[in-house]
């Protein structure tokens, strides 16, 4: 009983070369299907993208594992998968223009405080989540924002217009300590000094 334990859980039921094959290839159509879908994918998920990737990694696992469903296999393909990743990252780091192939360029969203509407169409962004995501960044509209751009990693930056709304209650504030500070060096001059 013991010993089919062990078989079951360690000896593989296909071969070595397939086990790191299957994950190899699974990888590079993900890597490619995810740059296919765009950015958002990868960052600014709505419900149905994150329903997308999770059956997405179900209905590749069995690609992966084939019909070997053994801690080996397991390990083997999951340390294919950490490996090439590893590779591919350290490759892309040296090759900055494969590296924008892969990745994708940024998408400007807003420029000089007006929104590019055919940038959100292509990226597949609604209005209302470029809002949600300038609410997140503290942008309480986006009239407050100079420049939004889409990065490859899927990430918004935001960039406010000048000065931004803060700056300019924090000056109305140092303005209004100012002169507070004079009037009360002016009483304490008056007090001071009383008239004769």
């Amino acid at each position: 009983m013991h010993s089919k334990l062990l078989i079951d859980m360690f000896v593989l039921a296909v071969p070595v070369a397939e086990k790191i094959l299957r994950p190899i290839v699974v990888y590079f159509f993900l890597v490619i299907g995810l740059r296919l879908a765009g950015k958002r994918e990868l960052a600014q998920l709505n419900p149905f993208d994150l329903v997308v990737l999770l059956t997405l990694s179900n209905t590749v696992q069995n690609a992966i594992i084939g019909d070997d469903n053994s801690v080996t296999g397991g390990i083997i393909g999951a340390a294919t998968l950490l490996f090439v990743n590893y590779v591919v990252v350290r490759f892309l780091m040296r090759h900055d223009k494969l590296d924008r192939l892969v990745e994708g360029e940024p998408a400007v969203l807003i420029d000089r405080g007006v929104v590019i509407d055919d940038s959100l169409t292509k990226e597949v962004l609604s209005r209302q989540t470029l809002e949600a995501a300038a609410h997140k960044q503290g942008f309480d509209n986006l009239g407050e924002v100079e420049r939004a751009v889409l990065e490859p990693s899927g990430t918004i930056s935001f960039i406010g217009k000048k000065p931004a709304p803060e700056e300019t209650r924090h000056r109305e504030l140092l303005g209004r300590l100012d002169q507070l500070t004079k009037e009360v060096a002016t009483l304490r001059l008056r007090i001071a000094t009383p008239e004769a």
